[in-house]
């Protein structure tokens, strides 16, 4: 999805469609880039688009009436005034022919402040990693630079997520390989979460232009060996759709038990991590 900068109405009118087309594929469950209800660098200008989640729910829930025939799920990225802070935020949300219903909020763990970046001087940071039960079983959602520390994608293993979504705006950076680079590492993060952990994951990006920046696109969905089962068009507007067999997690971890080697050591990684000294860090 490319959004338009700042215009949250007309692109919650864009998800709701959206979101229709692709039940109309057959979807069962929608994934909405990072930022896609008001686009990525907004800057102090984020204050002026930012709205409660229940604000998200009620908006997308009145452009649906009366144009879903089953229940469909979607997850959101937007930006969240909550509690008197803005976030960085992740919805997960159960539409339908009746109410809808919000399952689970994730707020970014890692807000970049470097280079084209500066989050931190404009939303507050997420301070937890949840995994949480949908229809289809245990999920996780992480927003783009939580995923480049393989410590919050394993934390989401290990609470029992069976399915990862994440969700970016990544602007396109580093041409001098045959694929875009950010994207080429996007991949790989994606697929070793899936290998190590033995989970499916899904990558949404965003796509369109903001201030002479290109967002890169090119999302995937990875099964639990790590195979990419699903690719979208580099910088294009896409639906890409995928059928996700929860039953071959299972099969994986038999085959491959990495996380269950974790969880049997868990209480010596603890104790390693509680030794860290902040002082020796780099």
């Amino acid at each position: 999805m490319a959004p338009a900068k700042g215009d949250y109405r007309g692109n919650v009118a864009r998800v709701a469609e959206a979101i229709v087309t692709a039940a109309g594929e057959g979807a069962d469950l929608v994934v909405f880039p990072e930022a896609s209800l008001t686009g990525y660098f907004l800057e102090g200008g984020v204050g002026d688009v930012a709205v409660p989640v229940a604000q998200v729910v009620s908006d997308i829930e009145e452009q649906l009436a009366g144009k879903l025939d089953r229940p469909v799920d979607a997850v959101i990225g937007f930006f969240e005034r909550s509690d008197g802070n803005i976030y960085n935020a992740a919805a997960y949300i159960e539409f339908g022919p009746g109410k809808a219903r919000l399952v689970h909020v994730h707020h970014k763990f890692f807000l970049p402040t470097y280079g084209v970046f500066d989050e931190e001087r404009f939303v507050s940071r997420g301070r937890d990693v949840s995994a949480y039960d949908t229809r289809f079983g245990r999920f996780a959602m992480l927003i783009c630079e939580d995923v480049w520390h393989s410590i919050t994608p394993t934390i989401a293993a290990l609470k029992g997520a069976l399915v990862i979504v994440a969700i970016a705006a990544s602007p396109a950076r580093d041409f001098s390989g045959d694929e875009i680079g950010n994207l080429a590492t996007y991949h790989k993060l994606m697929t070793g979460i899936s290998q190590e952990h033995g989970v499916w994951t899904v990558n949404a990006m965003l796509v369109g232009f903001e201030g002479g920046k290109g967002f890169v696109g090119g999302s995937i969905i990875a099964d639990p060996y790590g195979n990419i089962v699903a690719k979208g068009p580099v910088g294009e507007e896409f639906i890409l759709v995928s059928e996700v067999d929860m039953d071959l997690i299972g099969i994986v971890r038999e085959r491959s038990p990495m996380l269950a080697d974790l969880v049997s050591v868990l209480e010596d990684v603890t104790r390693e991590i509680d030794d860290v000294n902040e002082a020796t860090c780099p």
